[in-house]
């Protein structure tokens, strides 16, 4: 029983922390864009440009 009066505020304590990391990196923007990156590398242009001619 004397555990409880730990772990219960310890577990509050760890879900306000969890969800204050959760709130920052929302605000931050970590999930504003999730497949642009994966996308960007397919869609790279392999192509050389004609500026990169051998004299």
């Amino acid at each position: 029983m004397e555990s409880l009066y730990l772990l219960i505020p310890l577990s509050l304590v760890l879900a306000f922390v969890i969800g204050a990391i959760f709130w920052w990196a929302t605000r931050a923007g970590q999930f504003d864009d999730m497949e642009g990156p994966a996308h960007r590398i397919l869609m790279d242009d392999d192509t050389p440009h004609s500026d990169d001619k051998p004299e």
